[in-house]
């Protein structure tokens, strides 16, 4: 038999230290320079800080050769969605290559990742556009909209950057798995939708984003439709999808999937220069400005009746985003075993987006199919960003004016094709098998998106998740245990069906702390426990009911509810004449309940254990005759 012992004297201060640091700092970030000398400590405190010198003493021609194939592919495929998101936005597509040029530059020097492609993204493009045009139109004042696009950017970025800096990035974990699927497919079926007016032609289009305007919107002005515009769309999204179906069976051809949209781009700007199809109801882009990114921290608005709205872009393109950056870090972190640094990605992605407000880019993050791309050309290091933003910039300098009869039906193409991908169907069949619950949030999250809007509908999705959670603390599991014949083993009665009850004992489970949330929750249930016990006893015509044990080891912590809890079940069971019995109380748990115990009436020696089985052997003893059977 063996003595359960209080936990050692801890000051107050020392227990502070240690919930602090396991918060905040459950990596441990200053291991590494315990011990070590100060030049040592200086060296990875700059490794720490700047990635580069990780991995620049060992970089070599053959590295570099991987990392310039793969930066010219993800560049081919970054021009193209560039211009194209920029649009979803309803921003110049000017901002989309600036946005594919300065970024990437400040992630290659801050960030963890070696996979990850950044640039500017579908659903924050989407995102951001639709917030921003509720109050201001883009047609109508494009600049005071611009504007707001660089300070919500700043604002996503400042949120973003003071996560990583205060360690908070759990915030972001309230965004599920399920959450996102549904989320990300319902945006990519609302982002395709929108592309019908640049597919169709149409020039008078809805300005809201659920599905009922939209279609409704293209069917009004069918009036509009332009057939020019609807064979020239269907043939390049045929040509596109057929690339992304031909990648996907053969992994090996995915220069095929990155290279066509810019293809598709030259090939239409060249159909319509050369037969002038601009004039017959194709719409173009335009002249675009040459030239590289001029500076905008003169364009911030942190005063005005927008404030509100900026703050608020910011804070849900700030989570969406980043959001999806770690994510896709961290997956192909997976996929070549190294690791990824969450709070140093979040201040990496905060970083660009602050430094990207100020010189004309708007919300950027790491996108899924662009650094699938990356990974797949064969990147060694966040090299190919460079080689990618060099390109870019090239492109700005001398390229611009070849755009200028890009038809943006093909650009609607290029979205299409690229949101399909987040349409998860196996996610999601995978979620049903695994938890209903689960798979309802997120179908309130697609159906959330697709028909109120984008910010209603995660703010759905997010909402039940938190549901979720207040159930799961406020109505915690208790299970009653038995013993599993010809063992000291002691399971779930509903669990093991041949467990057994022990007569005159009720052992009870509780998997979880015990704090204000469940306290009241748990004394009915309890007591629930006792009487269904009793009743079974006396029908049973077993002894009566002596001992309920309390088998304590998933009680993680307790607050003064908890202890209130304990000290109230303790009066009720000794009204029955029944022992309250503690099973392998945790440190914190038994150190707060000996204080609360100052007459010693619930946490007596005699009644502690460290496994039911002892518990039960030694109070069988106690029991007299009745019990010596056990």
């Amino acid at each position: 038999m063996h003595k359960v012992v209080a936990p050692p004297h801890r000051s107050t201060a020392a227990k502070l230290k240690t919930r602090l640091k396991e918060t905040f700092f459950p990596d441990d970030p200053l291991r590494q320079f315990r011990g070590q000398p100060n030049r040592t400590k200086l060296i990875r405190a700059a490794q720490y800080i700047f990635p580069i010198p990780q991995w620049c003493p060992e970089y070599s021609f053959r590295l570099l050769k991987s990392d310039v194939v793969s930066g010219l592919t993800i560049a081919s495929l970054a021009i193209p969605q560039g211009i194209s998101y920029a649009k979803l936005a309803n921003l110049p597509p000017i901002v989309g290559l600036y946005s594919s040029f300065v970024p990437p530059l400040v992630y290659a020097v801050l960030g963890s990742s070696r996979d990850l492609a950044v640039g500017p993204v579908s659903i924050a493009s989407l995102i951001l556009g639709s917030m921003l045009r509720q109050q201001v139109s883009p047609v109508d004042n494009p600049l005071l909209f611009l504007q707001l696009a660089f300070t919500s950017t700043f604002f996503a970025g400042l949120f973003q950057a003071s996560l990583g800096i205060l360690r908070l990035g759990f915030i972001i974990d309230f965004l599920s798995k399920a959450t996102l699927i549904g989320f990300m497919a319902g945006a990519a079926i609302i982002v395709s939708l929108q592309q019908l007016k640049a597919l169709l032609g149409i020039t008078h289009f809805t300005k809201q984003m659920s599905v009922i305007p939209v279609l409704s919107s293209v069917f009004h002005h069918t009036n509009e439709w332009s057939w020019q515009t609807i064979v020239m769309g269907v043939c390049f999204l045929l040509f596109l999808l057929a690339t992304r179906h031909l990648s996907m069976k053969k992994p090996k051809l995915f220069w095929v999937s990155a290279g066509a949209p810019l293809l598709s781009v030259i090939v239409s700007t060249l159909i319509v220069f050369v037969s002038r199809a601009d004039r017959y109801g194709i719409s173009v882009i335009g002249k675009l400005q040459e030239g590289l990114n001029p500076p905008s921290w003169n364009m911030l608005q942190f005063h005005g009746s927008h404030l509100g709205l900026v703050a608020k872009t910011g804070l849900i393109t700030g989570i969406v985003s980043l959001t999806e950056g770690i994510a896709v870090g961290r997956t192909f972190a997976a996929v070549k075993n190294y690791h990824v640094d969450g709070n140093k990605e979040m201040i990496a992605i905060g970083l660009m987006n602050v430094v990207g407000s100020a010189t004309s880019c708007y919300v950027t993050t790491g996108a899924f199919s662009r650094s699938a791309v990356n990974n797949n050309a064969g990147c060694k290091t966040a090299v190919s960003n460079i080689v990618m933003s060099v390109t870019v910039m090239v492109t700005l300098l001398f390229l611009m004016p070849l755009f200028e009869y890009t038809p943006n039906v093909v650009l609607g193409a290029i979205i299409v094709t690229a949101v399909i991908g987040l349409i998860d169907l196996p996610a999601a069949r995978h979620i049903w098998r695994i938890d209903k619950f689960d798979f309802l949030v997120m179908l309130c999250a697609f159906f959330g998106v697709v028909f109120l809007s984008v910010q209603n509908g995660l703010a759905i999705a997010v909402g039940l998740s938190l549901f979720k959670l207040l159930m799961q603390v406020t109505r915690p599991k208790t299970v009653v245990m038995g013993n599993i014949p010809g063992t000291d083993v002691y399971r779930n009665l509903h669990h093991y069906k041949d467990a057994q009850r022990i007569p005159g004992f009720l052992v009870l489970s509780i998997e979880s702390p015990v704090n204000f949330a469940n306290s009241n929750y748990l004394t009915e249930r309890t007591s629930r426990w006792i009487e269904e016990c009793e009743e079974e006893e006396a029908q049973e015509k077993h002894s009566s009911l002596r001992f309920l044990i309390l088998e304590m080891s998933a009680v993680s912590g307790v607050d003064t509810n908890g202890v209130s809890f304990f000290k109230e079940l303790k009066k009720t069971t000794a009204k029955k004449n029944i022992e309250l019995v503690f099973v392998n109380p945790l440190s914190e748990v038994m150190e707060k309940l000996q204080r609360a115990d100052e007459e010693e009436e619930f946490m007596r020696p005699e009644f502690l254990f460290l496994t039911v089985s002892e518990a039960v052997a030694s109070l069988s003893l106690k029991g007299g005759p009745s019990f010596n059977n056990v």
